[in-house]
């Protein structure tokens, strides 16, 4: 099996970052998706220099490679979720995302980190969509520069309900922004069965070129609810085919399992999402291959 499975520490915020990446380790995990926030790693603590060396040595003490996520609800705004946005009308606010985003570049680069996820928000009211897609990309314009410096792929999220919502939106974005090299991709399998046209196995052939990240939980069709493993739609041995096949094109990114809502049993679905996703990866396509440990 080449896929190198994680979790986010999204759907373990009841434990301290500490015994969580203990955790993971223990069950057999490959890595971590970690998000920046007043919990873990909190991105606007002070002393985060010395926290961020402390979080790379626990990573290699444990064996653990890491994507640093950015979706935390409300580590800018306590009363705004996921605000502000890289689109809020106010230049101010959007700089301030900005930066929070040029921060988790610098934090993953200290890390040794894989990629840094990231979405666009959803569009404001009275905004047009040229007003939108002009902001987005000269708030991300930064962000890019700094993946650039620092050799860390920037992974954009197409999520569901924002302006950067599907595979076609992505590439709309590397166009505007002139196609720059640092500018990835994070596939959602959940969000691919939730709203794309194509099954979620196409999704991962035709986003193979750009992707940088996986995330990976079960959906339902046109029901944007992340659920664990066998209670949606997901036909999820073709996708894991795909997935463990992407190791031959070189993709070394982690697939991470995304529950952020479902922290109250964070330990025990760590433990059979990967008993899950192991079991399902054809033996076909595993032949050969460096077992998970």
């Amino acid at each position: 099996m080449t896929i190198r499975l994680g979790y986010g520490t999204n759907g373990l915020t009841d434990l301290r970052l500490d015994d969580a990446l203990g955790l993971l380790a223990d069950l057999g995990y490959d890595g971590v998706g970690l998000t920046l926030d007043h919990m873990h790693l909190d991105p606007l603590a002070p002393d985060l220099a010395a926290r961020t060396r402390h979080v790379a040595g626990r990573l290699g003490e444990l064996g653990l490679g890491v994507t640093v996520e950015t979706g935390a609800r409300y580590v800018l705004d306590p009363r705004r979720k996921h605000g502000p946005s890289l689109l809020d009308p106010d230049p101010q606010a959007r700089a301030a995302r900005t930066r929070l985003l040029v921060r988790a570049v610098d934090v993953a680069a200290d890390l040794g980190a894989h990629a840094v996820h990231c979405f666009s928000g959803i569009t404001p009211p009275g905004t047009t969509p040229d007003e939108a897609w002009h902001r987005l990309t000269d708030a991300l314009a930064p962000v890019l520069a700094a993946a650039a410096r620092t050799g860390i792929p920037l992974a954009v999220e197409p999520e569901p309900g924002h302006l950067l919502a599907n595979l076609a939106d992505f590439h709309h974005l590397r166009i505007l922004s002139g196609d720059p090299e640092p500018l990835g991709l994070t596939l959602d399998i959940g969000h691919c069965q939730c709203l794309e046209t194509s099954s979620p196995a196409d999704c991962v052939r035709d986003a193979a070129p750009w992707l940088r990240h996986v995330q990976i939980e079960d959906m339902r069709r046109g029901v944007h609810e992340h659920l664990p493993f066998g209670d949606g739609e997901i036909d999820f041995p073709p996708v894991l085919e795909v997935l463990d096949a992407l190791g031959d094109t070189g993709y070394r990114g982690l697939t991470v399992v995304e529950l952020p809502r479902h922290s109250h049993a964070g330990p025990e679905l760590a433990r059979t999402s990967i008993d899950f996703l192991r079991t399902r990866v054809p033996p076909m396509s595993s032949k050969g291959a460096t077992p998970c440990r």
